[in-house]
């Protein structure tokens, strides 16, 4: 193993999201802080999206460390194309245990945990992440669980994280009452060359690195091959350390 050759504490680009890794770019700042901002505006939808390996799913863990006390979340990540029945799922991530044989049996089991939340002032939130894996059903009956939501009190929030498709799919016209209800929508960009940079020896130094192992022709290189996508650089850095 290279990290004590390196004097490293741990592996330094490991593709396992961990928050402790979580370096914040500009572009990194501004997406936490939507999402935080949707949650504390008590925004119905807020949609982030951006490329496969940019550094969503690491911001997801981020954001639910930083939640407060008040908020009950939920978080879906399984979405693949037999996702199966969208309430089984939001059960689950809620972690309601019911006895309900139907949707309609599913759906009032969510709608009653819902408003027994309410009633101690405490806000649900879903966050579905590698929501472009959705179909347009599936969506729709998404959309259909934000009805929960009566006059002015706003009952369920929804966060949508996922790849650019993800837009493409909401902008569809089968969806156009999704996207009409999105308050929040963000696109997290790829690092530029000093991000890329900084966010190496970030990683070095949170692995335990006192000394510089990346000058800059070698962190020149790893933007060069992996267009500032966190995952790509992570990838690289670990097999030029080996």
């Amino acid at each position: 193993m290279y990290t004590k050759f390196f004097g490293l504490t741990k592996k330094p680009f490991s593709l396992i999201p961990d928050p402790s890794f979580l370096f914040l770019s500009p572009k990194h700042k501004k997406a936490l802080t939507t999402l935080q901002y949707g949650l504390v505006s008590q925004a119905g939808f807020t949609v982030i999206t951006g490329e496969i390996g940019s550094g969503k799913t690491t911001l997801v863990r981020s954001l639910l460390n930083k939640l407060s006390s008040d908020c009950e979340v939920g978080l879906i990540t399984n979405t693949h194309s037999a996702f199966g029945d969208l309430l089984t799922w939001v059960l689950a991530a809620f972690k309601i245990e019911s006895s309900a044989t139907n949707k309609a049996e599913r759906y009032q089991a969510f709608v009653d945990f819902i408003t027994q939340k309410n009633e101690t002032d405490k806000r649900v939130v879903l966050i579905v992440d590698e929501a472009q894996n959705m179909d347009i059903q599936t969506l729709e009956e998404l959309r259909l669980l934000s009805n929960i939501n009566v006059s002015q009190d706003i009952m369920l929030q929804l966060v949508l994280v996922g790849q650019p498709e993800l837009v493409e799919k909401l902008n569809r016209p089968e969806l156009v009452q999704f996207s009409q209800r999105i308050s929040i929508e963000y696109h997290l960009q790829p690092l530029n060359y000093k991000e890329t940079e900084q966010y190496i020896h970030y990683r070095l130094k949170v692995a335990g690195s006192k000394d510089i192992i990346f000058h800059p022709p070698a962190c020149a290189a790893l933007y060069y091959y992996s267009g500032g996508i966190p995952r790509l650089i992570n990838n690289l850095g670990d097999l030029a350390l080996v």
